[in-house]
């Protein structure tokens, strides 16, 4: 499921598979240090060293056409308890008027290898959901 409506987001809106918490984020650096191969989010896999985001996604995201927002799984339940039941990580857009849309579900983050992989798939799908000029 992802939004194919052909107006673009106004923004974009990823979300972690993991707790905002100080306690969450020291229990993720160690497990990703000690067993990267079973860590639960794959956003964070590909876009986050042990601690901080890594710079080329940062740059990478700040360069997009819409204003991007990170939330942490904790967060977005309690802003959006609507979509509580969305397997995470997940990417949404948000455009006025209309509730969250899928951008990008679990599944295909899931199948992203690596970083300019995932750059791809924003990039396109971002394409994907522009009105056609002309």
């Amino acid at each position: 499921m992802r939004c194919t409506n052909g107006a673009g987001p106004d923004a974009l809106v990823f979300v972690y598979n993991a707790d905002g918490t100080a306690m969450a984020k020291l229990a993720d650096a160690a497990h990703k240090a000690l067993s990267p191969s079973t860590y639960e989010c794959d956003l964070c896999r590909v876009t986050y060293g042990l601690v901080r985001m890594k710079r080329a996604w940062r740059d990478f995201v700040r360069a997009l056409p819409v204003p991007v927002v990170f939330l942490h799984r904790d967060e977005f339940q309690r802003r959006h308890p609507e979509l509580a039941n969305i397997e995470l990580p997940a990417a949404f857009a948000s455009r006025p008027a209309e509730d969250l849309s899928v951008f990008i579900d679990a599944r295909d983050l899931r199948a992203v290898g690596n970083l300019e992989q995932l750059q791809s798939l924003v990039s396109h799908r971002l394409r994907d959901t522009q009105p056609p000029s002309g």
